[in-house]
């Protein structure tokens, strides 16, 4: 059975240095798919960047802490009863961060005594579309829109809203907290900017803050494409940084492109790519038999960090150095729970409870064998609220 890492309770809270850094005045134009330039030696100093790379380290060293208590609610509406069932409505359930989420959700409903309806949107606009109208044929309690754009289905959004039916989304939205238009109770998210900036700073201080970066994304989640412009921003905050591609590869189509495209990267860039980051772990699932059919060690270069989500394979890769270095993941499991406590809250007439979970760094070396991220106390912490 693998481990799942919990921070340590009672262990003071761990002040996260500042992802803000100011762009330097020779900010450098990342390409599209075809720049051919490389990680190039800078005069500004044996770093590359030694002011930004300096911050990076900094605020990776603190991303990294694990000894990270719960800084959640802790109080709250007792569970509302009555069996009620919520509808978790996927972007696609091969997402490992839908999928987890998702998982979240169904286990902290069975504490608080509610059913969870799982539908499978199947990565694409109709299959969505389709999703949240079957969805709303059931009259569920509360709908999870998990992990794709309400704004793709206005018309089902309003419907919802009509009938009274929150909605409460996971990775719905690039900022968390509530939303107007789309009117969404809640969305619950790390914040986009602190994971972009620390997934940008893993690279500059892995790197000395010299690098030829890889940058892969889906273009068409808006989440994610704010996200990777956000790393792209970051990186170019150190002149020693280059990005040598933006790659758009759809979620969807992961496993057939990412292969075929990581075999093309290899060999326009060869040894210039040193660092890869991905909107998504999951892209470094479908990366590793390329790498390992050219060669390339499981250790790297390049080293790759996912800007998300955190799921178990990816553990799996890092603690195995399979062709991953680090994640920055998302709790998914607690924020499962708090999608659960925000129904509660939205069915007892009282606002959102406004929790954002912290910016968190995985590697091997403290991990230690885990294959999940969670601050601590966050079950026992929702338990007493509900009255569970």
């Amino acid at each position: 059975m693998h481990r799942n890492r919990r921070a340590t309770p009672g262990v003071r809270k761990v002040r996260l240095v500042s992802c803000a850094l100011l762009a330097t005045a020779s900010v450098l134009v990342g390409c599209e798919r075809g720049s051919s330039s490389g990680p190039q030696a800078s005069t500004t100093g044996p770093g590359g960047c030694p002011a930004v790379h300096a911050r990076a380290q900094a605020a990776v060293t603190g991303a990294e802490q694990t000894d990270v208590p719960w800084g959640g609610p802790t109080t709250g509406p007792v569970a509302v009863s009555g069996g009620r069932t919520l509808v978790y409505v996927a972007q696609a359930m091969t997402n490992p961060g839908v999928a987890g989420a998702a998982d979240g959700v169904k286990e902290a409903a069975r504490v608080i005594g509610w059913n969870v309806r799982v539908i499978d949107g199947g990565g694409t606009p109709t299959g969505i579309q389709a999703a949240m109208s079957e969805a709303l044929t059931l009259k569920p309690a509360g709908i999870v829109i998990g992990g794709f754009d309400p704004n793709a289905t206005s018309r089902q959004v309003a419907r919802a809203a009509a009938a009274g039916i929150p909605l409460v989304g996971w990775h719905a939205l690039a900022a968390p907290g509530p939303s107007r238009r789309p009117e969404l109770f809640t969305n619950v998210t790390t914040r986009v900017e602190e994971v972009a900036a620390v997934s940008a700073q893993w690279i500059i201080a892995h790197s000395d803050g010299r690098a030829g970066v890889v940058l892969i994304t889906d273009a068409s989640i808006p989440f994610a494409r704010n996200k990777s412009d956000l790393i792209k921003e970051e990186l170019a905050t150190c002149p020693g940084v280059r990005l040598l591609a933006s790659e758009n590869i759809p979620i969807a189509d992961a496993s057939s492109r990412t292969p075929r495209e990581i075999s093309s990267l290899l060999s326009r860039f060869g040894g210039r790519w040193t660092h890869s980051v991905a909107i998504n772990d999951l892209y470094f699932a479908d990366a590793a038999p390329a790498f390992r059919a050219a060669g390339e060690k499981g250790s790297g270069p390049p080293f790759n960090i996912g800007a998300g989500d955190g799921d178990p394979s990816a553990f799996q890769r890092i603690n195995h150095r399979q062709y991953q270095s680090a994640t920055v993941p998302e709790p998914l499991s607690l924020q499962g729970w708090q999608i659960v406590d925000e129904f509660n809250r939205a069915f007892s007439g009282r606002p959102a409870s406004g929790y954002v979970a912290p910016v968190h760094i995985s590697t091997a070396a403290n991990s230690e064998g885990a294959t999940t991220w969670d601050p601590s106390g966050y079950q026992q912490a929702y338990r007493t609220i509900w009255g569970k």
